[in-house]
C-alpha cells in the first residue's frame, strides 16, 4: 500500500533533522579532540619529548636539617658541616655489580661499608638510593660526576652531617646520633617513611635522642625528571621541610669544659646549678668519650675499648649514677629532727665515739670521739654519733620525708638518659623490695647517709641549693627553643623554719671557714666568694676480720675499686648564694682531700667565670694551683668569640 505523499515528506524532514543533530555532535566531539590533539602536539610538545623514550617522573624526599645546638652564651655545642656522598638506586643502575665494578676504579670503596650497600640495595624498594660510599672528597665526587654516562643510577650528593666541636665535654648530655636501625623502626610508633632512607640519623641517647621529634624537622619533597640511565634530566618541582628547632642550653661552654679538664684522672662527677633560676651550668661525668666516634658507627675496637676501662666512660655518672650520699646527708637529718621538734639548736648529744642501739655498737668516724657536740659542732666536724641520736628520736618516715622535700629520691625531668630517681627509703619500701621489716640500725645507718640511701650528684646539687636558698630550685637544662625562652625552675618556699635553715647554712660556712672544719684546707680566701659546704665519704665495703688482722684498715691499703666513694657539697657565695656544687669521686677516699678540692675550684671558676687569681687560694695551696691553672689551659679548648674552639 502505498504512502500519501504528505506523510513521505513528513518522515524525510524528521530523518533531516535527526541527521543534522547527530552530525552536529560528531563535529563537536571531532572538533574538541582536534583541538587537544593540536594542545598536545604543539604546545606541550617539547614536555612530552623529554618525556619519551622511558622518561619517568621520580619524588623524592629532602631531609630537614637538623637544629642546632648551642651553650648559654651561643657558642656551638652540636652542629651540621657538609658531607659528601655517592648513592645508588637498584632499578636505574640495571646490573648493579657491573656499576659497582666501574664505580671502584675510580673511588675507594670502603669493603664493610659496600657490604652494607649490597644488602640495602637487595633488601629496599628499587627506587630508593642507598649510599655507596660516604664523606668521600671533592675530587671523588667530581671523577663521579664527570663519569656519570657510564654509572647509571649512580649520584653524588652534597649531605649534611653531625659535629660535635667541643669533642668530648657534652658527650653525657647530648649524646650522639647514629644511622637509623630495625631496632629504632620498631621501638616508633608510626615510622614516617623519612625515616627509611638509608642513613638517616636520628638521636640515639641524650638530648639528640629525647628532643628528637623537635630537632628532626620535617622532611621536604622534590619532583625530578630521570631518563632510561637513570640520570636526573631537570628538577621539576621542589616543597622546602621545615627544618628542625635550635636549642639553646643552659650550660656554660667554658665552666663545662674547665670542669672536664678538672675531673681529669678521675672515675667522677660534678654538676654546678643556678640558685637562682635552676639552670645547670656545668654537669659532667668523667671520663668522657668523642660522640663523633659514633656519628657514623664507631670501630669495634674503639668501643671494646670504652666498654672494658674501669673508669666506665660510657654512663652519665652525673644523673645516672647513684650513691650513699654519705654525710652530705646529714644536713637533711638535722632537718627533719629540727622541725620535728626532736632537739633545739642548742642541745647537746655526748660522742665517746660509739654508741649501742639493739645490742650493736655503732661507731663515730673518730675513734676516740667527739665529746658533747651540738648541731653546729656535728657538722662542722661531721660527729656520727649525734645523727644516730636524731634518727632514734625522730624515725625514718620523717626523714624520708625530709629528704624528698630537699630533692633527693625524685626523679627529675630532664631531657638526659636514664635519670635516675635515687631513694629515699621508708618502711613500705623495704618491705616491698626486701622482704624484710624496717630496723632501728637501718635508720642510724640512714642518718648517717649510709644503707639503702641513695643519691646522684645532680640531686647532691638541688639539696644544696634548696638549703641555700629554701626554695624548691628545680633543674633546668634547656634554655630556648627557636629564640622562646622556657620555664625556669626557681621554685617556691620550701616552708621550712628559716631560723633552722639559717642555722644549718651557718654550720655548712664552719665546714670551709672554721680551722677546725672537715673542708677548711679547701677554702676560699675571697671574702666576696667564700663558700659554705659539707664532705661526705659513703663506705662500699666492710673490711673482713682477715683485712683488719692484715692491718689493711685504710683506703690507700685496698684496691681502688673497694676504697670508698669522695663527695662534697657547696653553695657560694655564703651571703648571696648564686651556685650550688656537687662532686663525687668513685672510690676517691676521703671527701675532705679528693672531692672538696675539685669543688672549690670549680666554684670560683664559676664565680670569676675566668681564672681566679692566686689570691683567692690558700698560700699553701698557690704554687700547686699555679701549675695546675696552666696543665688546664693545655687540656681545654678555648674558645673564641664566635664560639668556635681556638687550639
Amino acid at each position: 500500500m502505498r504512502r500519501p505523499g504528505r506523510d513521505t515528506a513528513e518522515s524525510q524532514r524528521r530523518i533531516t533533522r535527526r541527521g543534522l543533530v547527530v552530525g552536529g555532535l560528531m563535529a563537536g566531539v571531532m572538533g574538541v579532540l582536534a583541538l587537544r590533539m593540536r594542545y598536545m602536539q604543539v604546545e606541550q610538545a617539547d614536555q612530552f619529548r623529554l618525556l619519551a623514550d622511558e622518561n619517568r617522573i621520580n619524588i623524592q624526599l629532602i631531609p630537614p636539617t637538623r637544629g642546632r645546638l648551642f651553650d648559654r652564651n651561643g657558642a656551638v655545642i652540636a652542629e651540621n658541616v657538609p658531607s659528601y656522598r655517592i648513592t645508588m638506586t637498584r632499578e636505574q643502575a640495571g646490573d648493579v655489580d657491573a656499576v659497582i665494578a666501574r664505580l671502584a676504579k675510580l673511588v675507594e670503596l670502603d669493603p664493610d661499608e659496600l657490604e652494607r650497600a649490597r644488602r640495602d640495595l637487595g633488601e629496599l624498594r628499587g627506587d630508593t638510593p642507598v649510599t655507596i660510599a660516604d664523606r668521600v672528597s671533592w675530587s671523588a665526587i667530581s671523577r663521579v660526576a664527570v663519569n656519570a654516562p657510564a654509572l647509571p643510577g649512580v649520584l653524588p650528593e652534597v649531605g649534611l652531617s653531625r659535629r660535635y666541636p667541643a669533642t668530648n665535654d657534652y658527650a653525657h648530655v647530648v649524646g650522639y646520633v647514629g644511622t637509623v636501625s630495625d631496632k629504632d623502626i620498631e621501638r616508633i610508633d608510626a615510622p614516617e617513611q623519612l625515616l627509611r632512607l638509608p642513613r638517616f640519623q636520628i638521636g640515639k641517647i641524650g638530648l639528640e635522642a629525647k628532643r628528637e621529634n623537635l630537632l628532626r624537622g620535617s622532611a621536604g619533597t622534590r619532583r625530578v625528571e630521570v631518563n632510561a640511565a637513570g640520570r636526573v634530566m631537570r628538577e621539576l618541582d621542589r616543597q622546602e621541610g621545615q627544618p628542625g628547632a635550635d636549642m639553646q642550653l643552659t650550660l656554660d661552654n667554658n665552666l663545662q669544659s674547665y670542669t672536664n679538664a678538672r675531673l681529669e684522672g678521675e672515675s667522677a662527677a660534678a654538676v654546678v646549678i643556678d640558685c637562682d633560676t635552676g639552670d645547670l651550668l656545668a654537669c659532667a661525668s668523667a671520663p668522657s668519650y668523642d660522640p663523633n666516634l659514633f656519628v657514623r658507627g664507631i670501630s669495634v675496637s674503639d668501643y671494646k675499648a670504652l666498654l672494658d676501662d674501669p673508669y666506665r666512660p660510657l654512663p652519665n655518672k652525673a644523673v645516672q649514677g647513684i650513691y650513699p650520699p654519705g654525710s652530705t646527708f646529714k644536713m637533711v637529718t638535722a632537718l627533719a629532727a629540727l622541725e620535728d621538734g626532736q632537739i633545739a639548736l642548742d642541745d647537746t648529744v655526748y660522742c665517746p665515739g660509739y654508741t649501742e642501739i639493739s645490742g650493736r655498737r655503732f661507731h663515730c668516724w673518730k675513734r676516740g670521739g667527739h665529746g658533747n657536740v651540738d648541731l653546729h659542732r656535728s657538722l662542722r666536724e661531721s660527729c656520727d654519733i649525734y645523727y644516730y641520736d636524731l634518727a632514734v628520736r625522730t624515725g625514718i618516715e620523717k626523714i624520708s620525708a625530709m629528704a624528698e622535700r630537699l630533692g633527693l629520691g625524685v626523679q627529675f625531668d630532664l631531657p638526659m638518659t636514664s635519670v635516675a630517681k635515687g631513694l629515699a627509703p621508708t618502711r613500705e619500701w623495704k618491705q616491698a623490695n626486701r622482704g624484710q621489716p624496717w630496723v632501728i640500725g637501718d635508720s642510724v645507718n640512714t642518718a648517717i647517709g649510709q644503707g639503702f640511701v641513695l643519691a646522684s650528684p645532680l640531686q647532691l646539687a638541688v639539696m644544696t641549693a634548696r638549703i641555700a636558698t629554701s626554695r624548691a630550685v628545680t633543674p633546668r637544662l634547656i634554655k630556648s627553643i627557636d629564640g622562646v625562652e622556657q620555664p625556669t625552675g626557681h621554685g617556691d618556699t620550701l616552708g621550712l623554719n628559716e631560723n633552722l635553715m639559717r642555722e644549718v647554712r651557718k654550720a655548712m660556712f664552719a665546714v670551709s671557714n672554721s680551722n677546725r672544719g672537715t673542708a677548711y684546707r679547701s677554702r676560699i680566701i675571697d671574702d666576696a666568694f667564700r663558700m659554705a659546704g659539707k664532705t661526705g665519704t659513703s663506705q662500699v665495703r666492710n673490711i673482713t676480720a682477715n683485712e683488719r688482722a692484715s692491718g689493711v684498715v685504710n683506703n690507700r691499703d685496698l684496691p681502688w675499686e673497694r676504697r670508698d666513694h669522695a663527695l662534697f657539697v657547696n653553695f657560694a657565695p655564703f651571703d648571696a648564694p648564686k651556685i650550688a656544687v656537687a662532686v663525687v669521686v668513685e672510690h676517691g677516699g676521703g671527701g675532705s682531700t679528693a672531692a672538696a678540692p675539685i669543688a672549690r675550684d670549680i666554684t670560683l671558676q664559676a664565680l670569676y667565670g675566668e681564672d681566679p687569681p692566686l689570691e683567692a687560694y690558700p698560700a699553701a695551696d698557690r704554687s700547686r694551683i699555679k701549675a695546675l691553672q696552666e696543665k688546664l689551659r693545655r687540656a681545654r679548648p678555648q674558645a673564641g668569640p664566635d664560639g668556635k674552639d681556638r687550639a
